[in-house]
């Protein structure tokens, strides 16, 4: 915990970008029912069965210093899909010399899924790009891409959409519309809040 918590306290600097990355499932709900559109004083109603379409897969990028942030909608998140999107991470930072990627340490989140899925020259060369920082088991609130994974929720995505290619769009619009606004993550929690108001995540030492 400390160790993100340090990260999050450098600052700013574009040849060694602090990158928080995320990522989470969005369900795919259709309408059972053609919902009946507001009119003058009547809101809009929506019948409440709905129909599963299946589930994709939102992965999310940010730059808090900078007010970026980049999304990535996939069918799923396998290994090959994560290495696919932290090469596109990659891409947007070319001209850093080395890229500090804060995540959490899901089994698909390792340099091993760089080689299941690109030449072993291009995957070390990518490898070669990251610093990764791990939040701790049950810190993912230490992640602020889980805080943008959460705007984008409440600003986009919290109805119901039955298809990917709608999801993309949405949130292709809103990645424009957020980065255009510059808005960044003002973090204000630090190791030593951390001690102490987390005092019971500490070894007490007696002298």
């Amino acid at each position: 915990m400390e160790m993100v918590l340090d990260v999050y306290k450098r600052p700013f600097d574009s040849k060694f970008p602090v990158v928080c990355m995320d990522e989470s499932p969005k369900q795919l709900i259709g309408e059972t029912r053609v919902p009946i559109t507001a009119s003058p004083g009547h809101s809009a109603k929506y019948d409440y069965e709905y129909k599963r379409c299946g589930v994709c897969n939102i992965f999310m990028a940010c730059e808090p210093l900078a007010g970026n942030r980049m999304v990535k909608i996939t069918e799923r998140r396998t290994k090959r899909d994560w290495a696919h999107f932290l090469e596109k991470i990659a891409a947007q930072y070319e001209n850093a010399e080395k890229i500090i990627l804060v995540m959490d340490n899901l089994n698909t989140h390792t340099p091993g899924s760089f080689y299941e899925t690109f030449q072993p020259e291009k995957a070390k060369a990518l490898w070669n790009r990251f610093e990764f920082v791990y939040t701790p088991k049950h810190g993912s609130w230490l992640n602020m891409a889980e805080i943008e994974l959460n705007v984008l929720t409440g600003q986009c995505l919290n109805r119901r959409i039955d298809n990917i290619e709608d999801v993309r769009v949405e949130t292709s619009a809103w990645q424009k519309f957020r980065n255009n606004k510059n808005a960044k993550v003002n973090w204000q929690f630090t190791a030593k809040d951390a001690r102490t108001k987390l005092k019971r995540l500490y070894p007490t030492l007696e002298s």
